[in-house]
């Protein structure tokens, strides 16, 4: 099995037309491949590029985040938490990296402590007052 970075993954994921030469190698490993690895880091990166560079708004990630966790292309890091944080998410008005954080908190018995009024909403996340 290989690891995948977030540009490979993207170029799997995302018919990119300034990048075709990426997609075809990418996808040609990919399927070569038969399984990759994708680390937790690069789950996070994914939506983060999907939302700042590609411009798509949640309800066209989510759906890339469920082919990600249902495809058994791929093997997650961490998949038990990266499907908690993407059902938080999808639900909620936060944003996937902070939901992840949630998850990795609550499973160390640790509140989270953020100036971030709109995580803060969620159970477990403490708003922090500036002083």
């Amino acid at each position: 099995m290989q690891a995948v970075d977030t540009n490979v993954l993207i170029r799997i994921l995302i018919t990119d037309d300034e990048q075709p030469e990426q997609v075809k190698s990418a996808r040609q490993f990919a399927k070569k491949a038969k399984k990759l690895f994708v680390p937790q880091i690069v789950q996070v990166e994914l939506v983060w590029v999907l939302d700042a560079a590609y411009e798509l708004d949640k309800s066209e990630i989510v759906p890339v985040l469920h082919h990600l966790r249902v495809n058994e292309a791929f093997q997650l890091q961490n998949e038990t938490e990266f499907s908690e944080a993407l059902s938080l998410y999808e639900i909620n008005n936060v944003d996937f990296s902070d939901a992840l954080i949630l998850v990795e908190s609550k499973n160390k018995n640790c509140d989270v402590i953020t100036f971030d009024k709109k995580f803060s909403r969620l159970a477990n996340v403490k708003y922090l007052l500036a002083e």
